[in-house]
């Protein structure tokens, strides 16, 4: 039922001036009248003000009245129009157009990878977000590094019609969070206000629609679509450098959502000021809101996070394991997720508890080496190459004197280049103690002071680390 005729066909207005341009709208649009509305055939007087904007009106924007009609007055409403023809003498006549408006609903959802139409933005409430709602703001761990741009997000998902903080631009190095805290602003926006229009887009995906836009000769309607949304969401921006074309298009979309008020989160892994190759313009509106820094997560953000992962994957590790997790991730919370999946699959297959040791080999084959700290098993490799001995002779008690050297290097190495304790160290070097750790490191200060070659042997394994001495 129809209770308020008159107040449709305004919002009808509305949903068709967000689909063609200025121009277009107060030359054929702005004109049109509400006559009547007759309930019991379901039938929309609309007048007009000349002949000639009926038939432009039939020619060119039938199909989107149209469908907008049939969203908000139903999908058989009978459309008719009275028609101005002698202004001098008040003279009129009453027309319907040529084509009927009960036609098929259009589809609800736009494809993923499909460029959308204008028939799609003339549906406003039903698109597919793209969100992942996994990522949320409640298993999105606050810590220093992201405090300022967690309390924004969230301010923003809970009242995203406010117009402080437009745009929100996000940077920083990758797996710090971002995609994860854009995510949990779409997520939490959607929980509370189920009738935005909120869609999470990746940049490259941007680039193909715009790209298959073009190719099919649909640009207009790509921008009308994208025009419509009330929270575009856009991650990896950085992808556009060296898409101009992309970039002038976002541009206009950009500045259509601003100025009706729409909201607008841009993630990217660097700061405006560093984005060279961008549009001089685009970088302007870029800059023109709130700029937020989400840095590397501490340590003790980093197990935070771990801990959070752990009670939800319902493992057991020890305390000692998630430092040393946590102090080797380099920062990074897609290398602790990637480190914690290890580790609950190995846990599972091989039917053994999680431990330092199970650590230390899932960290070598999930961190990269140039990123993480060294373990004792990449020092004893990296040994055991230089001095050319096998490894499994260094755990003997074999007092040969280049295993004896190979022996004493690694210890006094894991020493200086890991936070273990001498206990653990020989512990992971053939099961010694910390006195022979203590005493192995003192030999080799001691030898460093007088032998300039063996010196050279030492910087050349370090240098091989890839670390600053």
């Amino acid at each position: 039922m129809v209770d308020n005729p008159k107040a449709l066909w305004k919002e009808c207005l509305q949903v068709i001036k967000q689909n063609v341009k200025e121009a277009q709208y107060k030359a054929w649009f702005a004109t049109i009248g509400f006559e009547s509305y007759s309930q019991r055939d379901n039938s929309l007087l609309l007048t007009l003000p000349s002949q000639f904007a009926y038939e432009y009106l039939e020619e060119n924007y039938l199909g989107l009245l149209s469908k907008v009609l049939c969203h908000f007055f139903g999908s058989n409403v009978r459309l008719s129009y009275r028609i101005l023809t002698d202004k001098e003498h008040g003279i009129s006549q009453t027309v319907k157009p040529d084509v009927p408006v009960d036609i098929d609903e259009p589809k609800k959802t736009v494809g993923v990878n499909a460029s959308p139409t204008m028939l799609d933005a003339a549906q406003p409430q039903k698109i597919d977000p793209q969100l992942d709602t996994r990522r949320t703001f409640a298993n999105f761990i606050e810590g220093d590094s992201n405090r300022l741009s967690r309390s924004v997000a969230l301010s923003i998902a809970e009242h995203p019609d406010k117009s402080t903080f437009n745009p929100f631009f996000i940077y920083g190095p990758s797996g710090c969070g971002k995609t994860h805290l854009v995510n949990a602003v779409g997520v939490k926006t959607k929980e509370m206000y189920p009738n935005k229009r909120v869609l999470y887009v990746s940049a490259r995906l941007f680039q193909v629609q715009y790209t298959n836009s073009v190719r099919n000769n649909t640009t207009n309607d790509f921008i009308n679509f994208y025009q419509t949304i009330d929270m575009l969401i856009v991650d990896d921006v950085q992808e556009w450098i060296t898409a101009t074309k992309t970039q002038d298009t976002f541009f206009h979309i950009f500045n259509h959502l601003l100025r009706i008020g729409k909201r607008i989160i841009l993630a990217c892994d660097r700061p405006p000021v560093e984005m060279e190759g961008f549009n001089e313009r685009l970088l302007t509106r870029f800059k023109s809101g709130l700029i937020a820094e989400l840095e590397k997560p501490n340590v003790q953000l980093c197990k935070d996070i771990l801990k959070n992962k752990i009670v939800r994957d319902g493992l057991a590790i020890p305390d000692n394991v998630v430092q040393y997790i946590a102090e080797t991730a380099n920062g990074s919370v897609r290398d602790l997720e990637g480190v914690i999946n290890s580790l609950l699959a190995y846990s599972v297959v091989y039917n053994r508890d999680v431990d330092m040791c199970l650590a230390e080999r899932v960290i070598k084959r999930a961190v990269k080496v140039d990123d993480r700290p060294l373990t004792v098993d990449d020092i004893l490799e990296k040994v055991c190459h230089h001095f050319n001995v096998n490894q499994s002779q260094i755990f003997t008690s074999s007092r040969k004197r280049d295993l004896v050297v190979a022996r004493q290097v690694s210890m006094y190495l894991a020493q200086k280049y890991t936070k273990m304790p001498a206990s653990r160290i020989g512990k992971l070097v053939g099961g010694r103690d910390h006195s022979t750790v203590i005493h192995s490191c003192h030999q080799v200060e001691t030898r460093l002071q007088v032998d300039k070659d063996f010196m050279e042997d030492i910087q050349s394994i370090e240098n091989s680390f890839r670390l600053k001495l």
